[in-house]
């Protein structure tokens, strides 16, 4: 009987995941630098419509916020309030940027993308930092 409690417990607590965005960008340089895994930082502005799908729709899907928990170092900034590197300039909104732990951009990806095909671009950056 508490097996199968457990069963039925268990879906509910893969429920509510959400992605571990570091603090800031050192916080999530030092993170991809201890565990030699790339850095995802994604670029959104308060206003933008766009963002806000991304966010609610794409970035809760338990199948990305398991790949980007798992994988990169992640953060989340906001353009012109966020400090981190100018070279990440963001002319459109949500921008998504992979790193390598050095900081060197590995990939870029203007735009709301559906869970489908951000897990593509995600596995995408990672290929790219394994080479």
């Amino acid at each position: 009987m508490k097996k199968i409690a457990l069963w039925l417990a268990l879906p509910l607590c893969l429920m509510g995941a959400e992605i571990n965005w570091n603090a800031n960008y050192a916080e999530a340089q030092a993170k991809a630098k201890k565990e030699s895994k790339p850095m995802l930082v994604i670029i959104t502005t308060e206003q933008c419509r766009w963002c806000r799908k991304l966010e609610a729709t794409t970035l809760e899907d338990d199948g990305i916020i398991s790949t980007i928990n798992g994988k990169f170092a992640a953060v989340h900034v906001t353009r012109d309030k966020s400090i981190y590197p100018k070279n990440l300039t963001a002319k459109m909104v949500p921008m998504s940027y992979f790193l390598d732990p050095n900081g060197k951009v590995l990939h870029s990806m203007p735009g709301y993308w559906p869970t489908e095909d951000y897990q593509s671009i995600l596995n995408d950056a990672l290929r790219k930092y394994k080479k």
